[in-house]
């Protein structure tokens, strides 16, 4: 077993104690100060003798020491571990809280993420293939070198087809931008748009990780309610009155938490104001793959007459969240900056990735598995409705999503959503926290998230809430 660090062990041969029992009581303390925990190997006694500059000897006998009192336990041909059987050791106060944290996550079976993606049913095979295939190419020295910080030229092209029939988008690759996921999308583009000062339009239940995208480049946020049929527009009308607004962030195709679709007649109206009072919108459209009505509805950044703007999209949904390919198409100019900033914080993206998935676009693999994700998904949604219906109908409301990967459920009565939350959490289901989605009281609903569970388990947790109800 591969041991790859060195255990520090500090002697004194000047004391009275002799040195096997120092290098025993040391690696004791290792292990009560957290520093060594259970299942840790060792390094084997050759090893330890050498680094301590003593005899082997003396450090099997400080290791049969260990091994008496229990703290050790060595396994025939793979070495000497610590024990798995512990006593309760009392860390300094962090390791506590840590090992708090960590106890109270495992203890949930079932989960309702934010509308995550099942990953079994990744196309990981396709992937680990073209991985091989890049590896046995005669040229694959040519991936191992630096390329574009705006990503492998040959995906962008292919991104930038995608968008251009896809989405009714016109642009060229060098208005895209690879990115590892859209996370890293926003955190560029907000510090290449904001400066400290700005206000940025905010939906209210909105997206929490890009609200502090937006922070760390020293906007500040000003939330705009969501309606039934979107983004209110009056009220950004009101800011842009009596404010500078420099952006908006908006999820106009299923806006997220509620996943309610953008009107034309609230997109229209948006881009008129954005004309108007020069302000980027920022679209981010984290899950336009997953549509299950007759199309998706076309982003706002394909319409012509748009001047500022920013779209975000990811691969991350489609593959596995695992593997963080996101990206940006907005101008040149902005793009430019983009770049510039990326080059300071990572040099470039992952070229070998990228090169590996645009394999599978090219080859119709990810066209074909998106087919039969979203085939699955529509079933799922279809049985989390039924479901919704046989056990929740007359305690909440919600409407059917016509796309995505989640429902947006609001109680009929008035309730306490965060004691809801941790009673849940106390019978091991995980559902997201009301707070996570809003800008200042939390709001009156629940994200639930069905893709990644079973049949079993959307039923299991929707008769837990319902009683809870």
């Amino acid at each position: 077993m591969l041991r790859p660090w060195p255990l520090e062990i500090q002697l004194d041969k000047k004391s009275d104690k002799a040195i096997y029992l120092q290098i025993a009581d040391a690696v004791i303390d290792a292990i009560k100060n957290g520093k060594l925990i259970s299942g840790n190997a060792l390094p084997g006694s050759r090893q330890l003798a050498d680094l301590l500059k003593v005899n082997r000897n003396t450090v099997v006998e400080a290791l049969d020491v260990l091994n008496a009192e229990g703290w050790l336990v060595t396994i025939d041909r793979k070495g000497t571990f610590v024990t798995q059987s512990l006593p309760q050791i009392n860390h300094f106060s962090q390791n506590k809280k840590d090992q708090k944290i960590v106890t109270e996550e495992s203890k949930s079976f079932l989960v309702f993420d934010d509308g995550l993606p099942d990953s079994r049913l990744a196309p990981m095979n396709d992937l680990a293939r073209a991985y091989r295939e890049l590896f046995s190419r005669k040229s694959r020295w040519q991936i191992m070198g630096y390329s574009s910080e705006l990503g492998n030229l040959e995906f962008r092209k292919s991104i930038t087809q995608m968008l251009n029939f896809k989405r009714g988008m016109s642009i060229s690759h060098d208005q895209i931008c690879i990115t590892r996921g859209s996370q890293m999308a926003m955190y560029l583009a907000s510090h290449c748009i904001l400066k400290s000062g700005d206000f940025v339009l905010i939906e209210n239940p909105g997206y929490k990780p890009a609200w502090e995208a937006f922070e760390n480049a020293g906007a500040t946020l000003l939330p705009v309610n969501v309606e039934s049929d979107g983004l209110d527009i009056d009220q950004v009308e009101k800011y842009l009155q009596h404010k500078n607004i420099k952006a908006i962030y908006v999820t106009p195709h299923h806006q997220f938490p509620t996943t309610v679709t953008l009107s034309l007649k609230k997109r229209l109206k948006l881009i008129e104001l954005s004309n108007q009072y020069n302000f980027t919108i920022i679209e981010d459209d984290y899950d336009n793959e997953f549509h299950f009505g007759q199309r998706p509805i076309l982003p706002i950044s394909s319409y012509a007459a748009l001047k500022n703007y920013i779209y975000i999209g990811t691969f991350s949904k489609i593959v596995a969240p695992a593997l963080r390919i996101g990206y940006l198409a907005s101008s040149h100019e902005i793009i430019q900056k983009i770049g510039n900033h990326r080059k300071i914080i990572d040099v470039q993206g992952d070229n070998i990735m990228e090169e590996a998935v645009l394999s599978l676009i090219n080859e119709g693999k990810i066209k074909r598995h998106l087919k039969k994700a979203s085939l699955v998904y529509k079933n799922k949604r279809d049985y989390f409705e039924n479901t919704l219906n046989e056990q929740l109908q007359d305690k909440i409301s919600f409407t059917k999503p016509e796309g995505g990967l989640a429902f947006w459920i609001v109680p009929k009565e008035e309730i306490n959503v965060l004691e809801v939350f941790e009673q849940l959490k106390l019978q091991g289901i995980q559902i997201m926290n009301p707070n996570r989605f809003s800008f200042d009281e939390p709001i009156k609903g629940f994200r639930l998230g069905y893709a990644s569970l079973s049949e079993k388990q959307i039923e299991e947790g929707i008769k837990a809430l319902s009683k809870l109800l």
